[in-house]
């Protein structure tokens, strides 16, 4: 999933937080400004939860999600360097008043501009134990926290579109790396658990780290109509991609997620997407929940198709 290149202050239950974060190529952590007035116009395309709906959660910075009951997740990014981690208990204080867990992917790196480790002294520093301090510093303040937590490190490791670093190591490597991480964590938090999160592509299946380090399977599924046109050659719909990822990962016998999700079209695009993504289907069993990523990109799609805006409502946006 591509990120936002921002300066954000955050705010959250009326407190600004000290820290000003530099995030390149990710948005701020998620939680929403409380303090911001928020007019919507009149082309919502939330997921449709009906009674029977999977579980649903979103990555919500702009909190269009905020007084949705439907909403079960809150879905967090950070970096585990340059971070003041002190902004995960306004997370799960913003989370518990609404009786979600939350979620949040770990990404091995710094949001600094002036981060410069290359793919292998990265992978090289982390399997020397250089950057243990880091997971455990991120996995005893989520210890802390009073919501359930997942956490997902170093997703989309089987995606090579240049974004993340991590995605340029080899299948042996990155499954060492993952399982330090989580055997790390383990020490430092004893009630979290851990989601491998893969986007979905051909080949996933030899970065799988093993079955006692993951207790969910992550996967990222989107829709944009230019692209699918263009490329494709037809309107993809939630169901043909899905199947195509779940048959990837069903083996593995974990509760499946999709911890990405989002998408762009036309009106009649929009609603099938809308209207199908958090359904059952019985040839998708081990399938719990989806989490909207309610965000624009800002790592351009391949093929000059630019940066798809999967934001549930457009917008604009006052301060009181």
């Amino acid at each position: 999933m591509n990120r936002k290149l921002t300066i954000t202050a955050l705010s959250c239950a009326g407190l600004m937080l000290t820290e000003v974060v530099l995030a390149a190529n990710r948005p701020p952590l998620g939680i929403p400004n409380e303090n911001s007035v928020t007019a919507t116009m009149p082309s919502d395309k939330r997921p449709v939860i009906a009674p029977g709906s999977i579980g649903f959660g979103a990555y919500d910075p702009h909190g269009d999600f905020g007084t949705d009951a439907n909403s079960k997740i809150e879905h967090l990014f950070l970096p585990w360097e340059d971070v003041d981690l002190r902004t995960l208990a306004l997370a799960d204080d913003y989370a518990r008043k609404r009786g979600r867990s939350l979620l949040i992917s770990v990404e091995p790196w710094s949001w600094s501009p002036n981060w410069r480790l290359s793919s292998q002294q990265l992978l090289r520093s982390i399997l020397s134990g250089e950057r243990d301090v880091y997971m455990a510093a991120v996995c005893a303040e989520a210890a802390k926290l009073k919501s359930n937590v997942i956490i997902r490190w170093a997703q989309e490791m089987d995606e090579t579109d240049n974004q993340f670093t991590w995605a340029h190591w080899n299948p042996p490597d990155y499954g060492k790396a993952y399982q330090r991480m989580v055997t790390v964590c383990r020490e430092h938090n004893k009630t979290a658990r851990y989601m491998w999160s893969p986007k979905g592509n051909e080949g996933l299946e030899a970065f799988y780290p093993g079955t006692e380090y993951v207790d969910f399977v992550g996967l990222s599924v989107f829709g944009y109509q230019p692209y699918d046109k263009g490329v494709v050659g037809h309107d993809t719909s939630f169901v043909e991609q899905m199947r195509e990822k779940y048959a990837r990962v069903k083996g593995f016998g974990k509760p499946i997620m999709v911890a990405e999700l989002g998408y762009e079209g036309d009106a009649d695009y929009v609603r099938d997407w809308a209207q199908t993504v958090a359904k059952p289907y019985p040839e998708f069993p081990e399938l719990k929940a989806v989490v909207y990523f309610n965000d624009r990109e800002v790592y351009p799609w391949p093929n000059g198709y630019g940066l798809p805006n999967w934001r549930v409502v457009q917008t604009r946006e006052a301060s009181n």
